[in-house]
């Protein structure tokens, strides 16, 4: 069963932005596109950038450093089929929101 941690409350996060949250070692990218709430892996595979401070697009985010392209909602890449970002459980109680952590 996941274990979920709070990692932000929807004050923090307007629709159209992002957050960068470490949680044990680990950087999530957490997004609101549109009222949903969607986590990723906020690190860019390909030389490290910080996906949450990228420009999105629909729903998608352009790692500010090279351009590479993830759907924040699947993580799945639009330049290449076979990148994928992983892409953790939401979940938002009250005005918190919870990011899965296992």
């Amino acid at each position: 069963m996941p274990s979920f941690v709070k990692m932000a409350t929807l004050a923090e996060l307007p629709v159209g932005s992002a957050k960068e949250v470490e949680h044990d070692g680990r950087i999530y990218a957490i997004f609101n596109v549109d009222g949903v709430i969607s986590a990723i892996d906020g690190i860019c595979p390909h030389q490290g950038g910080p996906l949450s401070e990228g420009e999105m697009n629909g729903t998608c985010v352009s790692c500010p450093w090279h351009g590479w392209e993830f759907d924040v909602r699947t993580g799945q890449s639009s330049l290449n089929g076979k990148l994928k970002q992983p892409v953790y459980e939401v979940k938002v109680e009250g005005d918190d929101v919870f990011v899965s952590v296992s």
